[in-house]
């Protein structure tokens, strides 16, 4: 029996050994969670309904070789689509008509520009509509996409402008936008056609008399409308004793109902003869936006202070190529382009299991779904028991090589003890046939 006995024995610490050898080989392998022997007595089923205090056991045995999930230490790499989870949860790659499940967040792109990890595995997530949504619970491939962003015509200019109600008449009339005098103050946005043409918008305000005002526009210095003209367009503004804008009232914009006025019949202009003098202007072949270009004004305050621009947007841009990527702890990704606009493109997505134990380890750090671990439960990083994600670093092994270094110690110690048993049965067996 004691031969038996430590032959379990050695089986058992040469599977400790294992285990440790295969953590320690591991300890710079990204991502990586360690194992851990796990062992049970043995003792022989018997039908004897005495007392068994007096049983000797048989010896061990291989209980499970279970793996620690445990946080690993985050390392920066600086590189954009390295992705750490910090906490619980596993990237979902598909490959080979089937899910898998990784703490490895070492991805680039493939020459379609799918992200993949380097088995060539595609990393899921949730795509965006037209609309720029993302489309949660459906997974898909995630993707940069590198072609060029389209332009588009500006549609709204938003702005917050403070004039100063202790100006005086300008001494001049009636306006040129040449001559200073014949308005109190200027400023310009930059607005786009059809083809992400950019063009000045300038608006002049001159003050007509206490608490009115009248805003003068031009589009590249022309007439809105009319690229051979330099008449302005003009709106007229009333503000109230305490500065607040009233109304206003124009017959070349559009009034709206908010007190917002629309450009509706802009036509993009070009110089299309540099040799005369002056220079001849003609349309540049694009198109304004076909809803015009609305203009909020009603921001806009009279009190006495400098003049100042606030703040000023608007909504539309050139042609932009690809030029970045970013992916937020949510796993949102985000492209930038050169024309200095950005869009959400995807997001990733991470899953997690009741019994992590109980996924089926496959290599290539990746694990598979089992009856032991339940179904995935699948959503955004952030969300629920979910951890969340770091971009431009990576998770480490969780190995801690010390400890690893020790076991190893002490399993050998195993081994050697075990084998002396083997040993002295060996012996006192060759002492009863010298007996005999």
């Amino acid at each position: 029996m004691s031969f038996n006995v430590g032959l379990s024995g050695l089986q058992a610490a040469t599977t400790d050994l294992d285990v440790t050898g295969n953590n320690i080989a591991n300890v710079g392998t990204t991502g990586f969670k360690s194992s851990r022997a796990e062992f049970a007595d043995l003792y022989a089923n018997s039908m004897n309904l005495g007392s068994t205090s007096n049983s000797t056991g048989n010896g061990v045995q291989v209980a499970a070789v279970s793996q620690q999930f445990t946080q690993g230490n985050i390392t920066t790499t600086g590189a954009t689509l390295d992705l750490a989870i910090s906490g619980n949860g596993f990237f979902v790659l598909s490959g080979n008509g089937s899910q898998v499940y990784t703490r490895d967040g070492t991805f680039s792109t493939d020459s379609d520009g799918y992200i993949v990890n380097s088995s060539g595995y595609n990393l899921q997530g949730y795509a965006v509509d037209a609309n720029g949504s993302v489309v949660s619970g459906v997974l898909t491939d995630l993707q940069v996409d590198t072609s060029s962003q389209t332009p588009k015509a500006t549609t709204e200019v938003d702005q917050t402008l403070s004039l100063n109600s202790a100006a005086s008449v300008p001494t001049t009339t009636p306006f040129d936008s040449s001559d200073s005098t014949s308005y109190n103050w200027s400023t310009s946005a930059t607005i786009y056609d059809s083809q992400g043409n950019s063009h000045t918008l300038t608006q002049y305000f001159a003050k007509d008399a206490s608490n009115e005002w009248t805003m003068y526009v031009l589009v590249d210095g022309r007439n809105p409308a009319d690229p051979t003209s330099t008449d302005p367009y003009s709106a007229e503004m009333t503000f109230s004793s305490s500065g607040a804008l009233t109304s206003t009232t124009s017959s070349d914009f559009t009034v709206n109902a908010d007190g917002s006025i629309t450009l509706s019949n802009w036509v993009p202009a070009t110089v299309t003869d540099s040799t005369t003098d002056p220079v001849t202007y003609g349309s540049n072949g694009a198109a304004a936006a076909a809803a015009g270009i609305t203009l909020d004004l009603t921001s806009t305050t009279q009190t006495s202070t400098s003049f100042a621009v606030t703040s000023v947007s608007q909504d539309g841009y050139a042609t932009g190529q690809l030029s970045g990527l970013t992916i937020d702890s949510e796993g949102q990704l985000f492209a930038t382009y050169t024309n200095g606009e950005s869009k959400l493109i995807g997001q990733v997505a991470l899953a997690n299991f009741a019994n992590t134990q109980g996924l089926t380890a496959l290599g290539n750090n990746a694990w598979a779904q089992s009856s032991s671990s339940g179904e995935p439960v699948i959503g955004v990083p952030g969300s629920g028991t979910l951890g969340s994600l770091t971009s431009g670093a990576l998770e480490d092994s969780n190995v801690d090589l010390t400890a690893e270094l020790v076991n190893l110690i002490v399993a050998q110690r195993n081994y050697q003890a075990n084998a002396k048993t083997i040993e002295t049965e060996n012996t006192l067996a060759q002492t009863i046939i010298q007996m005999t």
